[in-house]
């Protein structure tokens, strides 16, 4: 007999020889086979728990979107294709193989979803994927962003918050498959019979194209597209780097002596100014076109009435949401530059540059980088006659949000220190302006021009926007609100700039580097940003008269649209020596 019966037999014998309604010596022990009961039944439906949370990591890692405007409950009612696979395989497979195959598809899947949560995050904060090959480059920017916006801490915080997310689902996702597995195992003719019901019900979806929603097949093969396309991305990246050599070494203009370059332009101070996130949306969106065109118009009656004309057009920038760097070189090489790779390929070479031209030409070039808090290499490709970073503009006033001065000390430091010495030679300035950058939670206010002094006055001239400081925190609504008051005081600052400070000789062009986030423009926003000449001298419009663009600050829906890359040779091509109509008006 076994322990197990003797105990039984044991118990029955102790049961039959206590008298009717005498209480058992030891209520514990009495109580134990109900207590051992109820413990079993409590880790079997812990067990059926677990079971049931792997089963819907791995479902979730397959089907998961990678695009925040596809995060919706419709793109989990899908089947994935590579999950019935995988059921398939471990099913056939004898016991190594089949752990060979667990020790594999775990990791795999960990990083897959690794991987669609930085598409994620990335669509979320530039609109596009994020890139295997270059955005690691983007780690260091995006912890300074973050530290400058919330702080140090709260960066270390988010930073190691992101370490644990990757290395815990590596570690779940290996988990969950291994459960997964064991269940598949056991209960191996169910499986089979699941399985083939599911591919059955795949192919009929994927005959009949069935959807639970527009764009979201219930035949899903996303894992599979999702990894195909950042393997060609990758691909892509690889064979770029001889295609972009060549494109650098092809320049027109290469050559050109610096009497033929900008004749048109002699004796004129061009003041270049990237207004940061001042996309198309700033002037067309319904959310803030009523104010931000009021704004644009009412400064352009005043302008028109100091006898000062412009000229808008859009420009399609080669990044959206972040990334300014990209469209200041595309804009001034004259080169598509859209990613990290073409960026340090430029640096390393001699591409004349719009400020170079405007140097070979015998301008005093001029960048006024106010964002610059650290060592700028890009400056020895640009190779400006003279250079502002943040510590050299001296400011002495309060942060706001992302910005370390307000745009108008950035304009004021420029004029008094450039501008305004009589005995100079004409000038050629790039100021990116960075009141406007996100995360649009303080934004200063326009003061006197003579107030502005070291800053320190700004200390109060500040006003916060709506909801809490930081962005995790702050609702869509308010967000889109702080980037409408930012985008307003920058183009304020910009119009009382010229007001103040411009005469005949000053010509101001302006425009923005990118669109700002999905956040504010939504998903599939376009790319393309305003840009907008200012002047007193009619000479200059008679030399872009064949570009097509509109009269006023604003470009309106029909306004012309260019490639950013495109803006450089036809700069260059308005105002030298002599004009080609054709050649000056947009070929694409």
């Amino acid at each position: 007999m076994g322990a197990e019966a003797e105990r039984s037999a044991d118990a029955g014998e102790r049961t039959e020889e206590r008298p009717v309604g005498v209480a058992p010596a030891d209520a514990a022990a009495e109580r134990t086979p109900i207590a051992g009961g109820g413990w079993r039944v409590a880790r079997s439906v812990a067990a059926g728990l677990l079971t049931t949370l792997a089963g819907l990591l791995v479902f979730a890692a397959l089907v998961g979107p990678d695009r925040m405007d596809r995060l919706t409950p419709d793109a989990f009612l899908r089947i994935p294709l590579e999950g019935l696979l995988g059921l398939a395989l471990l099913l056939a497979l004898p016991g190594r193989g089949r752990r060979v195959a667990v020790a594999l598809a775990g990791p795999l899947l960990g990083l897959l979803a690794v991987l669609k949560l930085a598409d994620l995050g990335f669509d979320s904060a530039l609109a596009r994927p994020f890139d295997l090959v270059l955005d690691w480059a983007l780690l260091d920017d995006a912890f300074g962003f973050v530290t400058d916006s919330v702080g140090r801490a709260g960066a270390v915080g988010a930073a190691i918050g992101a370490l644990l997310l990757a290395a815990g689902l590596l570690l779940l996702m290996t988990l969950a498959v291994r459960r997964v597995t064991r269940l598949v195992v056991r209960h191996d003719r169910a499986a089979t019979r699941a399985v083939a019901a599911l591919t059955v019900a795949w192919v009929a979806c994927a005959a009949f194209g069935i959807r639970v929603a527009p764009g979201v097949p219930v035949a899903d093969t996303g894992a599979s597209a999702l990894v195909g396309a950042h393997v060609a991305q990758v691909h892509a990246r690889l064979r770029d780097r001889t295609t972009f050599t060549a494109e650098i070494a092809t320049d027109p203009f290469r050559d050109t002596p610096g009497d033929q370059l900008l004749t048109a332009l002699r004796g004129k101070d061009v003041v270049l100014a990237f207004v940061e996130s001042y996309g198309r949306d700033a002037v067309e969106d319904p959310e803030f076109a009523p104010e931000i065109g009021a704004l644009l118009d009412a400064g352009n009656r005043r302008l028109r009435a100091d006898g000062y004309a412009a000229r808008s057009g859009f420009l399609t920038s080669p990044t959206a949401g972040g990334g300014s760097w990209l469209a200041h070189d595309t804009l001034l090489s004259g080169l598509w530059i859209d990613n990290e790779q073409r960026h340090r390929s430029l640096l390393a070479s001699d591409r004349l540059t719009l400020n170079g031209a405007f140097r070979r030409a015998d301008w005093r070039t001029v960048g006024v980088m106010p964002a610059a808090t650290q060592p700028w290499p890009e400056g020895a490709f640009f190779g400006y006659d003279g250079y502002y970073d943040a510590e050299r503009l001296g400011y002495r006033g309060p942060k706001f949000s992302y910005a370390p001065m307000p745009d108008q000390y950035t304009l004021a430091t420029f004029q008094r220190t450039e501008r305004a010495p009589a005995d100079r030679p004409p000038l050629m300035a790039e100021i990116p302006l960075i009141s406007s950058h996100s995360p649009w939670t303080a934004v200063p206010r326009l003061i006197g021009w003579d107030d502005v002094g070291d800053g320190s006055v700004f200390a109060h001239a500040a006003a916060s926007t709506e909801g809490p400081g930081d962005t995790v925190r702050r609702s869509t609504a308010e967000v889109r609100a702080g980037y409408r008051l930012s985008i307003g005081y920058s183009l304020e600052t910009l119009i009382s700039y010229v007001e103040t400070y411009g005469d005949d000789d000053l010509v101001l062009v302006f425009l923005g580097d990118h669109q700002p986030a999905p956040v504010v423009t939504g998903p599939n926003a376009s790319r393309d940003v305003p840009i907008t000449i200012v002047a007193r001298d009619p000479a200059v419009f008679d030399r872009i008269a064949g570009w097509g663009w509109q009269d006023g600050l604003r470009p309106g829906p029909d306004a012309p649209v260019w490639p950013m890359d495109a803006f450089r040779d036809r700069f260059l091509t308005a105002f030298g020596p002599t004009v080609n109509p054709a050649a000056a008006r947009p070929t694409r």
